[in-house]
């Protein structure tokens, strides 16, 4: 065995055993499992929210579309510190809404919020659906990482399949804990590891960052500007608000943001959480370098960059910390994931079909579902082959086709009713599918259709659909249903934007 793959095994076992440990003296039910009793402060939401952009993604999407693409990987940084701003506004009404009403769960949220049991199995259901191709980015980016910088010892697929069975050990133990425990020593390794490589592989290389970025525009200046059609500047306008409206529309993102012990401490990571984000310009450093250092990379192989880099440069040593790094990046997001995911299977799904189950069988039901989407995501992300980021794209896509819901959730005079909220999202949800299977885009059905228009991002095609139809719906069917019933809460008789008002915190 050689001295990087030690490196990685004992951080990996040091994982396992935080993410077991964290359990310790708590007696897990629920509520601990979901969201730690809601009461977490703003250092593990930070490190937590954190987790979900240091991902498998700052190792090898960020670096990898930087190598094939150029500057369309900004987009990254621009929609993460957008969404960030956006949530100093509107997480805090969610959590606030979500805190008197003991909700635990995305699912849960929307069908309080519209009284309907419909809409919280459809976003249970959705929820799941767009996190699987990021789980499957997390279970896949281990893979290619520990491979790699074991230098071929573990293959991918053994690699992806051991990562996947340490991170349903400790999360089926500790949920939410186990994962705020393991973020710890996850944001110190990337933050070492990524600051580092991202500074020393220019100097070594070029003399300086400016001298990287001289090199580039000499040898390949079309990586240093926004192309005229296809990852456009349409392209990159509409990818970066659908994803800044999805971040937190993500049900592990959604999640974090419940385990906060308070609305301020969500309001300071909205404030400090931009900044941290500017970190991910390290690893697209390194994507500029490698195409100097080691062209000939195609497609997918661009997320390799990063690591074929690092081991031309580096000992094994060097490496194995490298690797573990990477490690940490996957089984952190995943672990939230999982934890989300399957607890909105269970409060939207399982909690429908029975009404009476106890807490104790709906925790036992939650951790079934981890190890089935688990399965599900390991399969495909060991015969997958779509690049990273692409998978990155279409979870956004999907996700963010609950964005009307939510913002008309908070709305004072109810505009979007139930009825309207499911048929947006169906319709969004199939126009997305249909376009991601067949490879379609505008053009296929308007040739003539000017390559502005052509590369807007289809997720944002589908969510401008998704908002009118909602409306419509809405005002067609507002003489056919008790509007005033439909909008009150349950026990209250309010409107959530009334009661938001109410509760609202000095």
């Amino acid at each position: 065995m050689n001295t990087s793959l030690i490196i990685i095994f004992a951080f990996a076992i040091l994982a396992l055993y935080l993410g077991i440990r964290s359990t310790r003296g708590k007696d897990i039910n629920m509520d601990e499992f979901a969201v730690g009793n809601k009461g977490f402060g703003t250092m593990f939401v930070f490190l937590l929210i954190a987790g979900e952009v240091y991902t498998t993604f700052t190792f090898l999407g960020g670096s990898g579309w930087a190598y094939t693409n150029g500057s369309a990987a900004f987009y990254v940084p621009a929609y993460i510190c957008l969404a960030y701003v956006l949530s100093y506004w509107l997480i805090p009404k969610v959590w606030r809404y979500s805190k008197k009403h003991n909700i635990i769960s995305q699912p849960s949220y929307f069908a309080s919020a519209f009284k309907s049991t419909s809409l919280g199995v459809i976003a249970a259901i959705l929820g799941t659906v767009a996190l699987v191709p990021y789980i499957m980015i997390q279970l896949k980016g281990l893979g290619i990482i520990v491979s790699e910088a074991s230098y071929g010892a573990i293959s991918p697929a053994l690699a992806s399949t051991i990562g996947a069975i340490i991170v349903t050990i400790y999360v089926i133990i500790s949920g939410i804990h186990g994962s705020a425990w393991t973020a710890v020593l996850k944001d110190i390794m990337i933050l070492l590891v990524i600051i580092f490589l991202g500074l020393y592989i220019p100097y070594h290389y070029f003399g300086g960052v400016q001298p990287l970025f001289e090199a580039v525009q000499s040898s390949a200046p079309e990586k240093l500007t926004i192309a005229s059609s296809g990852l456009s500047i349409s392209w990159f306008v509409s990818t970066v608000l659908l994803n800044a409206l999805g971040f937190y529309l993500l049900p592990n993102s959604f999640t974090v943001a419940l385990t906060a012990s308070s609305e301020k401490a969500l309001r300071k990571n909205a404030i400090t959480l931009p900044l941290y984000t500017l970190l991910l310009l390290f690893a697209f450093f390194i994507g500029f370098a490698a195409i100097i250092q080691i062209p000939g990379l195609q497609g997918s192989e661009g997320d390799l960059s990063l690591l074929r880099l690092s081991i031309q440069t580096f000992d094994p040593w060097i490496i194995g910390v490298v690797g573990a790094a990477g490690l940490l990046t996957a089984l952190v997001p995943a672990s939230v994931m999982l934890t989300s995911a399957s607890i909105g299977l269970t409060t939207g799904v399982y909690k429908v079909v029975k009404p009476n189950s106890t807490d104790r069988q709906q925790l036992l039901v939650s951790k079934i579902l981890i190890i089935f989407i688990v399965m599900i995501s390991l399969y495909f992300a060991i015969n997958g082959s779509d690049a990273l980021a692409l998978l990155n794209i279409l979870s956004y896509a999907l996700i963010t086709q609950l964005a009307p819901a939510l913002l008309f959730s908070f709305a004072k005079k109810p505009l979007l009713n139930k009825y309207g909220a499911i048929a947006g999202i169906i319709v969004a949800v199939t126009f997305v599918f249909y376009m991601q299977i067949t490879g379609s885009k505008i053009a296929t059905f308007f040739p003539n259709v000017p390559s502005v228009i052509n590369d807007i991002s289809t997720g944002m095609i589908a969510l401008i659909m998704n908002f009118i139809i909602a409306i419509v719906v809405s005002i067609a069917t507002n003489g056919l249903i008790k509007e005033t019933e439909d909008e009150q809460l349950p026990t209250t008789g309010h409107s959530v934007a009334d009661e938001l008002a109410v509760t609202k915190e000095d």
